[in-house]
Protein backbone atom coordinates (compact mmCIF):
# COMPACT_ATOMS: atom_id res chain seq x y z
CA UNK A 1 0.00 0.00 0.00
CA UNK A 2 1.15 3.42 -1.24
CA UNK A 3 0.21 6.58 1.19
CA UNK A 4 -0.08 9.89 -0.10
CA UNK A 5 0.01 12.90 1.51
CA UNK A 6 -0.59 16.35 0.06
CA UNK A 7 0.12 19.06 1.99
CA UNK A 8 -1.77 22.49 0.73
CA UNK A 9 0.24 25.35 0.02
CA UNK A 10 -1.32 29.14 -0.09
CA UNK A 11 -4.34 28.99 -2.98
CA UNK A 12 -3.84 25.47 -4.32
CA UNK A 13 -5.00 22.01 -3.13
CA UNK A 14 -6.34 21.20 0.26
CA UNK A 15 -4.36 18.67 3.08
CA UNK A 16 -5.30 15.42 2.67
CA UNK A 17 -3.60 12.01 3.07
CA UNK A 18 -4.68 8.90 1.33
CA UNK A 19 -4.06 5.15 1.70
CA UNK A 20 -3.85 3.57 -2.57
CA UNK A 21 -4.11 0.31 -1.97
CA UNK A 22 -2.62 -2.63 -4.24
CA UNK A 23 -5.75 -4.75 -4.38
CA UNK A 24 -8.26 -2.50 -5.89
CA UNK A 25 -8.22 0.86 -7.93
CA UNK A 26 -8.49 4.16 -6.15
CA UNK A 27 -10.65 6.84 -8.14
CA UNK A 28 -10.49 11.38 -7.64
CA UNK A 29 -13.41 13.09 -9.25
CA UNK A 30 -12.94 16.63 -9.16
CA UNK A 31 -12.83 19.79 -11.27
CA UNK A 32 -10.24 20.25 -14.33
CA UNK A 33 -8.13 23.04 -12.06
CA UNK A 34 -8.59 20.63 -8.93
CA UNK A 35 -6.87 17.93 -11.21
CA UNK A 36 -4.24 19.60 -12.50
CA UNK A 37 -2.94 21.13 -9.52
CA UNK A 38 -3.28 17.61 -7.59
CA UNK A 39 -1.16 16.31 -11.05
CA UNK A 40 1.58 18.60 -10.19
CA UNK A 41 1.18 17.64 -6.64
CA UNK A 42 1.90 13.80 -7.12
CA UNK A 43 4.83 14.39 -10.10
CA UNK A 44 6.93 15.83 -7.03
CA UNK A 45 6.99 12.10 -5.97
CA UNK A 46 9.65 10.03 -7.82
CA UNK A 47 7.51 6.89 -7.25
CA UNK A 48 4.60 8.39 -9.79
CA UNK A 49 4.63 6.59 -12.62
CA UNK A 50 1.86 9.19 -14.98
CA UNK A 51 -0.45 7.39 -17.81
CA UNK A 52 0.40 9.36 -20.82
CA UNK A 53 -1.61 9.31 -23.82
CA UNK A 54 0.08 12.29 -25.79
CA UNK A 55 3.25 10.80 -26.93
CA UNK A 56 5.76 8.53 -26.51
CA UNK A 57 4.95 6.23 -29.67
CA UNK A 58 6.62 5.68 -33.23
CA UNK A 59 3.99 6.98 -35.89
CA UNK A 60 5.64 5.13 -38.58
CA UNK A 61 5.72 1.88 -36.65
CA UNK A 62 3.11 -0.75 -37.10
CA UNK A 63 1.34 -1.59 -33.90
CA UNK A 64 3.07 -4.81 -33.29
CA UNK A 65 6.33 -3.42 -33.82
CA UNK A 66 5.45 -0.34 -31.21
CA UNK A 67 4.67 -3.16 -28.29
CA UNK A 68 7.47 -4.92 -29.34
CA UNK A 69 9.60 -2.58 -28.99
CA UNK A 70 8.38 -1.51 -25.51
CA UNK A 71 7.93 -5.13 -24.68
CA UNK A 72 11.90 -5.55 -24.77
CA UNK A 73 13.06 -1.82 -23.52
CA UNK A 74 10.92 -2.62 -20.53
CA UNK A 75 12.03 -6.14 -20.07
CA UNK A 76 8.16 -7.45 -20.26
CA UNK A 77 7.58 -10.85 -19.66
CA UNK A 78 4.13 -11.20 -21.18
CA UNK A 79 4.26 -12.66 -24.70
CA UNK A 80 4.02 -9.99 -27.97
CA UNK A 81 0.91 -12.12 -29.01
CA UNK A 82 -0.80 -12.00 -25.51
CA UNK A 83 -0.25 -8.45 -24.89
CA UNK A 84 -2.28 -7.99 -28.94
CA UNK A 85 -5.05 -9.86 -27.05
CA UNK A 86 -5.21 -8.37 -24.04
CA UNK A 87 -5.64 -4.94 -25.26
CA UNK A 88 -7.99 -5.54 -28.30
CA UNK A 89 -5.22 -5.18 -30.62
CA UNK A 90 -5.06 -8.08 -32.73
CA UNK A 91 -6.81 -6.99 -35.50
CA UNK A 92 -5.25 -3.85 -36.12
CA UNK A 93 -1.29 -5.29 -35.45
CA UNK A 94 0.08 -4.91 -38.90
CA UNK A 95 -1.16 -0.94 -39.21
CA UNK A 96 1.03 1.73 -39.11
CA UNK A 97 0.15 4.03 -36.23
CA UNK A 98 -0.47 7.13 -37.99
CA UNK A 99 -3.45 5.28 -39.68
CA UNK A 100 -5.49 4.07 -36.61
CA UNK A 101 -8.46 5.47 -34.55
CA UNK A 102 -7.92 7.51 -31.48
CA UNK A 103 -9.24 4.29 -29.33
CA UNK A 104 -6.67 2.21 -31.18
CA UNK A 105 -3.85 4.44 -30.46
CA UNK A 106 -5.25 4.63 -26.94
CA UNK A 107 -5.07 1.22 -26.28
CA UNK A 108 -1.67 1.09 -27.73
CA UNK A 109 -0.80 3.11 -24.87
CA UNK A 110 -2.33 1.26 -22.23
CA UNK A 111 -0.01 -1.59 -23.27
CA UNK A 112 2.78 0.73 -23.14
CA UNK A 113 2.26 1.29 -19.43
CA UNK A 114 1.38 -1.73 -18.32
CA UNK A 115 4.79 -2.97 -19.63
CA UNK A 116 6.33 -0.27 -17.76
CA UNK A 117 5.17 -2.52 -14.44
CA UNK A 118 5.71 0.69 -12.59
CA UNK A 119 4.62 0.36 -8.41
CA UNK A 120 2.34 3.29 -8.37
CA UNK A 121 0.53 4.32 -11.46
CA UNK A 122 -1.57 7.26 -12.03
CA UNK A 123 -3.82 7.38 -14.68
CA UNK A 124 -5.45 11.38 -15.62
CA UNK A 125 -8.23 11.10 -17.97
CA UNK A 126 -7.97 6.82 -19.18
CA UNK A 127 -11.15 6.68 -20.34
CA UNK A 128 -11.73 9.93 -22.07
CA UNK A 129 -13.07 10.03 -25.89
CA UNK A 130 -12.81 6.52 -26.16
CA UNK A 131 -15.07 3.92 -26.98
CA UNK A 132 -16.65 1.07 -25.32
CA UNK A 133 -14.13 -1.56 -26.22
CA UNK A 134 -11.66 0.49 -25.41
CA UNK A 135 -12.85 1.18 -21.70
CA UNK A 136 -13.59 -2.14 -21.22
CA UNK A 137 -10.02 -3.16 -22.03
CA UNK A 138 -8.77 -0.23 -19.56
CA UNK A 139 -10.69 -2.05 -17.05
CA UNK A 140 -9.25 -5.16 -17.66
CA UNK A 141 -6.00 -4.24 -17.84
CA UNK A 142 -6.83 -2.33 -14.08
CA UNK A 143 -8.23 -5.73 -13.07
CA UNK A 144 -5.00 -6.99 -13.69
CA UNK A 145 -2.49 -4.57 -12.12
CA UNK A 146 -4.56 -5.13 -9.45
CA UNK A 147 -3.69 -9.06 -9.64
CA UNK A 148 -0.29 -7.99 -9.88
CA UNK A 149 -0.14 -6.06 -6.20
CA UNK A 150 0.27 -2.54 -8.58
CA UNK A 151 -1.45 0.61 -6.82
CA UNK A 152 -3.04 2.46 -8.84
CA UNK A 153 -5.00 5.80 -8.48
CA UNK A 154 -7.16 7.14 -11.59
CA UNK A 155 -7.55 11.51 -11.48
CA UNK A 156 -11.25 12.56 -13.50
CA UNK A 157 -13.58 14.68 -13.99
CA UNK A 158 -16.71 12.86 -14.37
CA UNK A 159 -18.69 11.51 -11.25
CA UNK A 160 -19.65 8.83 -13.23
CA UNK A 161 -16.09 7.61 -14.29
CA UNK A 162 -15.35 7.81 -11.28
CA UNK A 163 -17.59 4.85 -9.69
CA UNK A 164 -17.04 3.12 -13.05
CA UNK A 165 -13.18 2.46 -12.41
CA UNK A 166 -12.89 2.92 -8.96
CA UNK A 167 -13.21 0.50 -5.89
CA UNK A 168 -12.76 3.49 -3.47
CA UNK A 169 -13.82 7.02 -5.02
CA UNK A 170 -12.95 10.32 -3.97
CA UNK A 171 -14.35 13.80 -4.98
CA UNK A 172 -11.25 16.39 -4.45
CA UNK A 173 -12.55 19.51 -3.75
CA UNK A 174 -11.37 23.04 -1.92
CA UNK A 175 -13.48 21.93 1.11
CA UNK A 176 -11.07 18.86 1.56
CA UNK A 177 -11.20 14.80 -0.26
CA UNK A 178 -15.01 13.19 0.42
CA UNK A 179 -15.81 9.83 0.37
CA UNK A 180 -17.91 8.67 -2.57
CA UNK A 181 -19.58 5.33 -1.89
CA UNK A 182 -19.13 2.89 -4.89
CA UNK A 183 -21.44 -0.59 -5.68
CA UNK A 184 -19.35 -2.77 -3.03
CA UNK A 185 -20.00 -0.49 -0.36
CA UNK A 186 -23.23 -0.33 -1.16
CA UNK A 187 -23.75 -4.17 -1.35
CA UNK A 188 -22.70 -4.29 1.77
CA UNK A 189 -25.99 -2.49 3.05
CA UNK A 190 -28.66 -3.56 0.47
CA UNK A 191 -30.64 -6.58 1.57
CA UNK A 192 -30.78 -9.17 -1.07
CA UNK A 193 -34.58 -8.59 -1.35
CA UNK A 194 -36.28 -7.29 -4.58
CA UNK A 195 -39.40 -4.70 -4.80
CA UNK A 196 -41.66 -4.32 -7.71
CA UNK A 197 -41.67 -0.72 -9.30
CA UNK A 198 -45.13 0.96 -10.38
CA UNK A 199 -45.04 3.03 -13.47
CA UNK A 200 -48.46 4.46 -12.85
CA UNK A 201 -49.44 8.17 -12.91
CA UNK A 202 -51.80 8.98 -10.36
CA UNK A 203 -51.89 12.85 -10.83
CA UNK A 204 -50.22 16.26 -11.54
CA UNK A 205 -46.76 16.48 -10.10
CA UNK A 206 -44.51 19.33 -10.55
CA UNK A 207 -40.92 19.41 -9.17
CA UNK A 208 -39.65 22.86 -7.93
CA UNK A 209 -35.84 23.95 -8.13
CA UNK A 210 -34.77 27.21 -7.29
CA UNK A 211 -32.47 29.13 -9.46
CA UNK A 212 -31.08 32.42 -7.82
CA UNK A 213 -34.61 33.97 -6.56
CA UNK A 214 -36.89 32.11 -9.28
CA UNK A 215 -38.34 29.15 -8.39
CA UNK A 216 -38.97 26.75 -12.12
CA UNK A 217 -41.39 23.91 -12.04
CA UNK A 218 -40.31 21.04 -14.44
CA UNK A 219 -42.73 18.36 -15.45
CA UNK A 220 -41.41 14.99 -14.56
CA UNK A 221 -41.35 13.93 -18.03
CA UNK A 222 -38.97 16.57 -18.77
CA UNK A 223 -36.19 15.57 -16.41
CA UNK A 224 -33.17 12.65 -17.34
CA UNK A 225 -31.91 11.89 -14.12
CA UNK A 226 -31.18 13.19 -10.79
CA UNK A 227 -28.32 13.40 -9.21
CA UNK A 228 -26.67 13.40 -5.50
CA UNK A 229 -23.13 15.33 -4.83
CA UNK A 230 -22.79 15.66 -1.39
CA UNK A 231 -26.21 15.71 -0.27
CA UNK A 232 -27.42 18.48 -2.46
CA UNK A 233 -29.93 16.49 -5.24
CA UNK A 234 -29.78 18.42 -8.81
CA UNK A 235 -32.14 17.74 -11.58
CA UNK A 236 -30.54 17.54 -14.92
CA UNK A 237 -32.28 17.69 -18.07
CA UNK A 238 -29.95 17.72 -21.43
CA UNK A 239 -26.72 18.31 -19.51
CA UNK A 240 -28.01 21.23 -17.41
CA UNK A 241 -28.14 20.57 -13.62
CA UNK A 242 -30.66 22.52 -11.39
CA UNK A 243 -30.43 22.35 -7.83
CA UNK A 244 -33.25 20.63 -5.91
CA UNK A 245 -34.55 21.43 -2.35
CA UNK A 246 -34.86 18.12 -1.52
CA UNK A 247 -33.08 14.94 -0.81
CA UNK A 248 -32.89 11.83 -3.40
CA UNK A 249 -35.01 9.50 -0.54
CA UNK A 250 -37.14 12.56 -0.23
CA UNK A 251 -38.08 12.56 -3.58
CA UNK A 252 -37.65 9.25 -4.51
CA UNK A 253 -41.18 7.67 -3.71
CA UNK A 254 -42.87 10.91 -5.39
CA UNK A 255 -40.84 10.22 -8.39
CA UNK A 256 -41.60 6.11 -8.93
CA UNK A 257 -45.17 6.89 -9.68
CA UNK A 258 -43.69 8.77 -13.20
CA UNK A 259 -41.30 5.91 -14.68
CA UNK A 260 -38.47 7.00 -12.39
CA UNK A 261 -36.08 3.98 -10.21
CA UNK A 262 -33.04 4.89 -7.58
CA UNK A 263 -30.50 3.23 -10.47
CA UNK A 264 -27.63 4.10 -7.48
CA UNK A 265 -27.24 5.89 -4.78
CA UNK A 266 -26.12 8.67 -6.05
CA UNK A 267 -28.81 8.81 -8.95
CA UNK A 268 -32.57 8.43 -9.91
CA UNK A 269 -33.08 7.86 -13.31
CA UNK A 270 -36.32 9.16 -15.55
CA UNK A 271 -36.42 4.71 -17.44
CA UNK A 272 -38.26 6.24 -20.45
CA UNK A 273 -35.09 8.04 -21.14
CA UNK A 274 -33.25 5.33 -20.82
CA UNK A 275 -31.89 4.30 -24.56
CA UNK A 276 -29.31 1.62 -23.19
CA UNK A 277 -27.88 -0.47 -21.04
CA UNK A 278 -23.87 -0.91 -20.94
CA UNK A 279 -22.28 -4.26 -19.27
CA UNK A 280 -18.64 -2.83 -18.67
CA UNK A 281 -15.96 -5.34 -17.31
CA UNK A 282 -16.03 -6.86 -13.27
CA UNK A 283 -19.71 -6.88 -13.48
CA UNK A 284 -20.17 -2.86 -13.97
CA UNK A 285 -22.90 -1.44 -15.65
CA UNK A 286 -24.22 2.07 -16.79
CA UNK A 287 -27.59 3.22 -18.21
CA UNK A 288 -26.87 5.12 -21.72
CA UNK A 289 -29.52 8.33 -21.83
CA UNK A 290 -31.34 9.61 -24.26
CA UNK A 291 -30.99 13.15 -24.63
CA UNK A 292 -29.06 15.96 -26.53
CA UNK A 293 -25.78 14.89 -24.55
CA UNK A 294 -26.34 11.30 -24.67
CA UNK A 295 -25.20 11.12 -21.02
CA UNK A 296 -24.31 7.64 -18.99
CA UNK A 297 -24.57 7.10 -15.29
CA UNK A 298 -23.83 4.25 -13.05
CA UNK A 299 -26.50 1.30 -12.72
CA UNK A 300 -25.62 -0.45 -9.58
CA UNK A 301 -24.93 -4.00 -9.13
CA UNK A 302 -27.51 -4.46 -6.75
CA UNK A 303 -29.94 -3.07 -9.31
CA UNK A 304 -29.32 -4.66 -12.50
CA UNK A 305 -31.80 -7.64 -11.90
CA UNK A 306 -34.45 -5.01 -11.38
CA UNK A 307 -33.96 -3.12 -14.37
CA UNK A 308 -33.88 -6.35 -16.94
CA UNK A 309 -37.24 -7.35 -14.88
CA UNK A 310 -38.73 -3.89 -15.62
CA UNK A 311 -37.89 -3.83 -19.13
CA UNK A 312 -38.65 -7.57 -19.98
CA UNK A 313 -35.18 -8.67 -20.65
CA UNK A 314 -35.76 -11.52 -18.71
Amino acid sequence: MTKLHIEAAEGSLPTFSLDVGSSKATAIYSDVDLQEKLMRELLRNPEVDLFDYKEGLYERLTVQDNIKFYNKWFGCRTTLPELLVMFQLQNCAKMPLRKCSPSQIRRVLYAKHYMSNAALNVFQEPIQGVDVLTINTFINMLKQMMEEKRNILVLVSSMEHALLLGDDAYHLQDSGLIHLETDAEEEQEIAKTSKQTSLTVEKLFKIPAKIDDKVILFDPTEIDYIESQEGKAFIVINGDAFPLDATLTEIEKKLELYGFYRCHRSYIVNLQKVREIITWSKNTYSLKINNKVQATIPLSRTKIQTIQEIFNLK
